[in-house]
């Protein structure tokens, strides 16, 4: 584990974001650099193409979405 340092207000967009998300903030810090290493990675997925497909690695059942 080691220090960061990152600019004063992207460290303040974190904590306002970590607040919605119900995380801390190193906690949203580390998902945003886990979503953006990821997609450098596989610069065709979308953002929800990369959630899901850590959804399933961490084998986590989705919904379905109700049939209209």
């Amino acid at each position: 584990m080691g220090i960061v340092k990152i600019d004063d207000d992207l460290h303040e967009e974190a904590r306002r974001a970590s607040t919605v998300m119900c995380r801390s903030i190193n906690a949203q810090a580390e998902f945003w650099m886990t979503i953006g290493m990821l997609a450098e990675a596989n610069p065709t997925l979308s953002f929800n193409q990369i959630v899901k497909m850590q959804f399933a690695a961490a084998h986590v059942r989705l919904a379905e979405p109700a049939a209209a």
